[in-house]
């Protein structure tokens, strides 16, 4: 308990941090990115790692520059330049390691999960002057660069790039086969999947990674910590309120559940009186809150709860 309330009081910090890497003009990621590292470094060095992203989009320009690369060959010497040089790789052996997930964790092994590799990816290309931007495609985080040449691959002048992978160029076959592997067979793709990630998506889907891995790895602490991040990206994510409602009533902070998932039946669309739809468990084996659907009956019985045991505290 004296853990979590640790982390409660420096979330506040964290935060705020992660505010003001959201509210900086353009689309840096890397600040964001160290902000959210905070949850388990407290102290991290932050200028340290930007040094270390702005030395190697230096060395990357200066190679790309010299040797006057645009759109394929710019992404290919950019691939042998953090693949084969600086020895970046997708941790397949690891893959749920959370410090897969830490962009400090991920410049110091030199391995990570596809999104925290594209964070890299990409700002070491804007710095080098090629351009990349992020891709939410479902399961998989990709990247997508420009070039003239790739015209016909997906009816635009773009190259779908795998950052987990090596940097490999991926057809249209591939993205399909891809959707297919993480969502089903019921998926139909689109190639509107492969539109061009903002900044906001991009570190929401950090945090909503990271979030479902502490929830597995039944750290509700830290779990409960990336909520409040959340709900500082994105202060009308209903889902992440009312997940920080059910994450605070497993940890018996029972005022703090109480207001959220208040906060969350008052708001929805849906009734309050939880009169509508049908379940919605805090299993806490399974709790994927944002996956769930979004019904209110559940709530609002442990509203009902919350109340009892709130008010007999009084």
């Amino acid at each position: 308990m004296k853990y979590a309330l640790h982390l409660q009081s420096r979330s506040v910090q964290v935060a705020a941090d992660l505010e003001r890497a959201m509210d900086a003009p353009g689309e840096e990621l890397a600040p964001a990115a160290l902000a959210i590292a905070r949850v388990e470094y407290p102290s991290l060095d932050t200028a340290a790692y930007l040094g270390a992203i702005e030395r190697m989009g230096d060395d990357a320009a200066g190679k790309i520059s010299r040797a006057g690369a645009r759109g394929r060959d710019a992404i290919g010497m950019l691939n042998e330049y953090l693949y084969d040089e600086q020895r970046f790789t997708g941790n397949r052996d690891r893959y749920e390691d959370p410090r897969n997930s830490f962009l400090n964790e991920v410049l110091d092994r030199r391995t990570g999960i596809p999104i925290s590799l594209a964070v890299i990816y990409l700002e070491v290309a804007r710095r080098a002057g090629v351009d990349v931007t992020g891709v939410n495609f479902p399961g998989h985080f990709l990247l997508r660069a420009a070039d003239e040449s790739a015209r016909l691959r997906f009816g635009g002048n773009f190259l779908i790039v795998d950052p987990f992978h090596g940097g490999a160029l991926l057809s249209e076959g591939d993205c399909r086969e891809m959707l297919r592997q993480h969502v089903g067979d019921e998926a139909a793709f689109d190639r509107e999947l492969l539109e061009p990630a903002t900044r906001h998506e991009i570190v929401v889907r950090m945090l909503v990674n990271l979030k479902r891995l502490y929830v597995r790895m039944r750290s509700f602490p830290q779990a409960r910590f990336v909520a409040d991040l959340l709900l500082t990206v994105d202060p009308t994510a209903l889902s992440e309120l009312r997940d920080r409602g059910l994450l605070a009533y497993h940890l018996q902070d029972f005022s703090a559940a109480l207001r959220d998932l208040e906060a969350y039946l008052r708001l929805s669309p849906r009734q309050a009186d939880g009169t509508s739809g049908a379940d919605e468990e805090f299993d806490e084996d399974e709790f994927e809150g944002s996956e769930r659907q979004d019904d209110g009956t559940q709530v609002w019985e442990h509203v009902k709860n919350l109340r009892k045991r709130v008010a007999g505290f009084n």
